[in-house]
């Protein structure tokens, strides 16, 4: 079959030829229909994600929307390398297979099922539990999963969203999204004051992280200069702006502050399969959008290069 085949770590895909998917009695078989290019695809065929395998080369692509043998149109989830779905072909598990509903766009699936649930998961708990969305704070609000966490957040009831990010432009995108934007510098000490004087004077009920680092690191010193309010859940969903962060001590001890993470090893499998249908079915009625561009699987290696900006999606032509 056709795919975008990655020879080695640090590669860059190349179209060609790869032996076909091998299917096992609980999986099935899919035609490609679309299949997004996130940041999670990116690291995995890297080799830097956690996830990683170590199999080269390989296939990248760990979710996307395919084609039955009976012409259904179905959702796909945690595809597994060597063979990932940037391919003509690709098998996924049955159980995480959600059908698509009649209509839908695949593209929009594609691109936003896997950024929108790293926020809808954490939200929707954080609800389940009893929590309050009064103020959500979004980490990395400019990137496509926090223009999404915005969204979900608003659409979950949630208050107050600030959104903090670097780009100006992108920013402006963050304010017609509903979130009060803030302007992130290299200037940690600057920043500190800017982010305190955005919550005015509120601690936010949960906080989503695409970027930890050392925005984390700003971010907790701001919190730990704010009030205590009734209680913090920071969620770490994505390291962008690097691996570590270093967390104040005396924020842990002076106010009811968790920390903890959203990703493929911390989730309730069969909660997110739940979760997943009804989030299908949002971005099917149009309540949350992502932008995207597409790009033919056979150019693959431009799809590669656009870090920046809507999300990229391969479909087969």
């Amino acid at each position: 079959m056709r795919a975008a085949v990655v020879p080695a770590p640090e590669g860059t895909p190349r179209y060609g030829e790869f032996p076909d998917p091998h299917a096992g009695p609980d999986d099935v078989l899919l035609d490609l229909v679309a299949a997004a290019l996130h940041p999670i695809v990116r690291s995995r065929a890297r080799g830097t994600h956690y996830s990683a395998g170590s199999e080269y080369p390989m296939v990248p692509g760990v979710d996307g929307v395919g084609r039955t043998r009976e012409g259904a149109l179905v959702y796909a989830g945690e595809v597994q390398e060597p063979w990932g779905t940037f391919a003509d072909r690709f098998a996924a598990p049955r159980t995480r297979t959600v059908p698509l509903p009649d209509g839908v766009d695949p593209v929009a699936v594609a691109a936003g099922m896997n950024p929108g649930m790293s926020s809808w998961m954490p939200l929707t708990e954080h609800v389940a539990r009893g929590g309050a969305l009064g103020t959500v704070l979004v980490l990395g609000a400019t990137g496509t999963a926090g223009g999404l966490a915005v969204q979900n957040a608003r659409r979950l009831g949630a208050r107050r969203v600030v959104g903090v990010g670097r780009d100006p432009a992108e920013l402006e995108r963050v304010l017609a999204l509903g979130a009060e934007p803030v302007a992130l510098t290299e200037d940690a000490d600057a920043d500190v004051p800017a982010l305190t004087a955005a919550l005015d004077g509120e601690a936010p009920d949960l906080v989503l992280d695409y970027l930890w680092g050392a925005p984390a690191e700003v971010a907790f010193r701001a919190l730990e200069a704010g009030p205590a309010g009734e209680g913090t859940v920071y969620v770490e969903v994505g390291a962008v702006a690097g691996p570590t962060a270093a967390t104040p001590a005396a924020l842990l001890r002076s106010r009811r502050f968790q920390v903890r993470g959203s990703g493929i090893g911390s989730v309730d499998l069969s909660r997110y399969r739940d979760e997943a249908v009804a989030y299908l079915g949002r971005i099917a009625a149009g309540a949350v959008v992502v932008p995207t561009v597409t790009f033919p699987l056979e150019r693959v290696a431009d799809a590669w290069q656009a870090t920046h900006g809507p999300r990229a999606v391969v479909t087969p032509v």
